[in-house]
This record gives structure tokens, sequence and C-alpha cells, in this order.
């Protein structure tokens, strides 16, 4: 089995949360479009916006790199969020409050291991900006967790795994990148 570059696979995770970012920016859309108390409708309007942003700067990531998006992962991405967008209105509350709290505890750690491969892959000038992405992925993740967390059908599907505190966030990377070590070989135990 032949294993991917750090670059390749930095490539293939950036063209991912790119295509990401375009459901959930559509999903948040009509999740908040669907919502009727006013103080919901206000944060999860102001979360699809920082998910078009997100979406602006992974693509400006993928362009220095000299690459771009998935044309079939934007198609598909599209449908799902515009699906999902619509759903919101017709599944109630709990439904979409507790798909998007599991998907931004995701896309934590698809913006942390951007970060470790931007690393590996001579890119350190990206840390700053994934981690930054990954700590407002956990602060929507824990507003969501805060929204659901006591519903009585929580108790019975259960919560997504909790991420680890917000300022763990990168932590192994920053200290590698600060050690002048690459994260591969800090992570192995080869580094000096």
């Amino acid at each position: 089995m032949r294993t991917r570059s750090p670059l390749a696979s930095l490539v293939s995770i950036l063209r991912l949360a790119y295509s990401g970012e375009l459901a959930a920016g559509y999903a948040y859309r009509g999740h908040w479009k669907a919502l009727r108390d006013p103080e919901e409708r206000a944060r999860v309007r102001q979360i699809e916006e920082e998910e078009w942003h997100h979406r602006r700067l992974v693509g400006g990531l993928l362009e220095s790199l000299g690459s771009g998006p998935s044309l079939a992962r934007e198609i598909r991405a599209f449908l799902i969020g515009r699906v999902l967008g619509g759903l919101c209105h017709v599944s109630g509350w709990f439904a979409p409050m507790y798909g998007a709290g599991r998907l931004e505890s995701r896309n934590i750690q698809e913006y942390e291991d951007a970060a470790r491969h931007a690393l590996d892959s001579g890119h350190p000038e990206f840390l700053p900006c994934l981690l930054a992405m990954a700590e407002v992925e956990w602060e929507h993740e824990h507003y969501f967790r805060s929204k659901v967390q006591d519903h009585p059908l929580a108790r019975r599907v259960g919560l997504w795994v909790e991420p680890p505190p917000k300022e763990t966030i990168g932590a192994a990377a920053r200290a590698a990148a600060a050690a002048g070590i690459p994260p591969a070989e800090a992570r192995s135990g080869t580094a000096p």
C-alpha cells in the first residue's frame, strides 16, 4: 500500500474542507431560516457567515498550493447543503441542532489534521489560519452541544464524543513548529 505524501494529504483535506464548507453554508442558511427563537436565528446565521469565511480561506490555501476544488465534490456538497437546509424546515428543532454539532466536532479534527500535514509538507505559514479555523469550529460544536445536551432525545441517542478543551487545539503542532521539529518526527519519537 502506497502512503500519500504530506502535501498530497494536505491538499486532499483542504479540498474536502472547501466543499464541506459549501455544504455547511447552505445547510446553515436553511437552518437559521427555520428557527423561531431570535437568538438562535442570529447565532446560526453568524455560524453560516463563518463557514463562508472558512471557505474563502481554504480556497486561498488551495490556490497557494496550485490546486483547486474537486468539481464532483462541489456538486455533491451543493446538493447536500441545499437538501439539508430544506429539511430543516420540516425536521423539527432537534435533528438540525444535533447534526450540526456532530459535524462541527469532526471539523475540528479535520483542521488539526490539515495543520499537521501543512507542517510536515513544509508549509508552517498555514498553521495560524488552520488552527484558528479549528478553534472556530470548536466554538460551533460547543454552541450546538449546549443546545441539545439536555434535550430528551439527546439522552436517547447519546451525544458525540466531546472534543478536548479549546486551549489544546493544535498544541502539538504549535510546539513542533516552535521547536523546528517536523510533526511526523515529534509523533514518532525520532526527534533529537
